[in-house]
């Protein structure tokens, strides 16, 4: 689809929203808005805007509906998959300004933000009035706009659920400029189709949001981890879905490799308290008592002592906590410099079968002669997977890459499992979702898309196009 190029006649009209110091043309604009983390997927935005208000968003949004002038929204550009890259060029709005926390409502257990708010900034809030918002990306330098764009997910996900749990309510702007509110602080509702929850996880395509409402919880008073090593993957993974069945609720069940620790110690310059094993479960507990939580992770240990785990270290000082959680927060960054370049599969299968994936990527990395590293939340399924470019040749390299994706995701459907569990799909993955939903999947999806954005200027060639 083609679209307006813009002119001075845009700029002076868009300088006249938002003031000349908050919007820069091409030249101006850094290179790091041009591309997301991940890097593979890269295009320049003609103008980008910094926004500070829901107003200035609509007025924005409106101008670009009635100009044919494509629009990308973009946060802290943490993602995987390519969606805040603005193919088609055009405005991106910057939406890290609008950062600010507007309510705490400790009677309705809420708190009400702009879309910039940082997710380490809401933790450190929230927990100085001893409450507790439980989504837990690894990425804490992500805005909570661009986690409700992709309902992510993190290690907590196993006890607490996912992003989209702790949406109450959204102040958005539609692609026509128009302000909606949809939810807000009720608790139920049962008021027509939720389109809250639609907005959830549509990675800009739908609308902007400017204003969300957090549901919250009590801050659990204590937590402790367990470190349980264990011979190989088949037995660490083996053991995750007895542990579910135990009904202890671990708040994480993280799985990970020996390569991989290696890695983040290299990348720390820290030691991680045991690197001898293959694989290794990681589990923490949360509770409101230390009693409650000694029974909950004693009946755990003992699990995986009977299930082959070599020992159980628990990981309860300041120390420990530091090393352990500091290694698995730098595991992305670790594999990352460990090579030259590098692409993510991120999907999410049944519990029972993640030792079967993670087997069958061993394979792939002896049958194409490439270096593939994982790890991933054993206890939800959701499996993080790495191939890594090291010293290949560009054409070799790109070559590999598309015969080991079509094959991971083509296992990952055989496995009954979803192309992606909490990094969404952007642009990178979006032929891996045609195929495994099909015309008719895909068919609803972009009459959705057609509903919100009939112009479809709103994150053009993104997820359902």
């Amino acid at each position: 689809m083609s679209y307006k190029t813009i002119d001075s006649k845009d700029v002076e009209y868009l300088k006249s929203v938002v003031g000349e110091n908050r919007i820069f043309t091409k030249e101006d604009i850094s290179e790091d808005f041009s591309h997301d983390e991940l890097g593979g997927v890269s295009n320049m935005p003609d103008l980008l805007i910094s926004a500070l208000s829901t107003e200035e968003v609509s007025k924005i949004m409106k101008y670009a509906y009635d100009n044919n002038i494509s629009v990308v929204a973009r946060g802290s550009g943490t993602g995987l998959v390519g969606a805040s890259v603005p193919l088609d060029g055009g405005i991106m709005i910057n939406l890290t300004g609008m950062n600010k926390i507007l309510e705490l409502d400790e009677e309705n257990l809420t708190l009400t933000l702009e879309p910039g708010v940082l997710l380490m900034e809401i933790s450190k809030f929230v927990e100085e009035h001893d409450l507790f918002y439980p989504p837990d990306p690894g990425e804490k330098s992500a805005t909570i706009g661009g986690n409700i764009s992709t309902n992510a997910g993190g290690m907590r996900a196993v006890k607490y659920g996912v992003t989209r749990d702790y949406v109450r309510g959204l102040e958005v702007v539609l692609p026509n400029g128009k302000v909606v509110e949809f939810g807000g602080k009720v608790v139920k509702n049962s008021s027509g189709y939720s389109l809250k929850d639609l907005l959830v996880g549509s990675e800009g395509t739908l609308g902007i949001i400017t204003k969300a409402i957090l549901r919250l919880l009590p801050l659990p008073k204590k937590s402790i981890s367990l470190l349980v090593p264990f011979p190989d993957l088949n037995k660490a993974i083996g053991t995750v879905p007895k542990i579910i069945k135990s009904k202890a609720i671990p708040t994480a069940i993280e799985f990970m490799q020996r390569e991989v620790i290696l890695s983040a110690e290299k990348f720390l310059g820290k030691k991680f308290p045991d690197n001898s094993s293959d694989a290794y479960l990681l589990l923490t507990f949360d509770g409101n008592s230390k009693e409650e939580i000694e029974e909950a992770y004693d009946k755990v240990a003992n699990i995986c002592l009977e299930e082959g785990a070599i020992d159980v270290f628990i990981v309860d000082t300041d120390e420990r906590k530091e090393a352990v959680w500091s290694a698995r927060g730098a595991f992305l960054e670790a594999v990352k410099a460990s090579t030259t370049e590098m692409d993510e599969c991120d999907v999410v299968v049944p519990r029972n079968r993640v030792a079967e994936f993670i087997n069958y990527t061993d394979e792939l990395q002896k049958e194409f002669n490439i270096r593939i590293r994982s790890f991933g939340h054993a206890g939800d399924g959701n499996l993080h997977v790495y191939v890594l470019k090291d010293e290949l040749a560009q054409d070799i390299w790109k070559n590999k890459l598309l015969e080991v994706f079509d094959a991971m995701y083509n296992k990952a459907i055989e496995l009954k499992g979803l192309v992606s569990g909490e990094h969404g799909i952007g642009y990178a993955k979006r032929k891996y979702m045609f195929k495994q939903y099909g015309d008719e999947y895909m068919s609803v999806m972009r009459g959705i898309k057609t509903a919100f954005d009939p112009e479809n200027i709103l994150n053009p060639g993104k997820v359902c196009e």
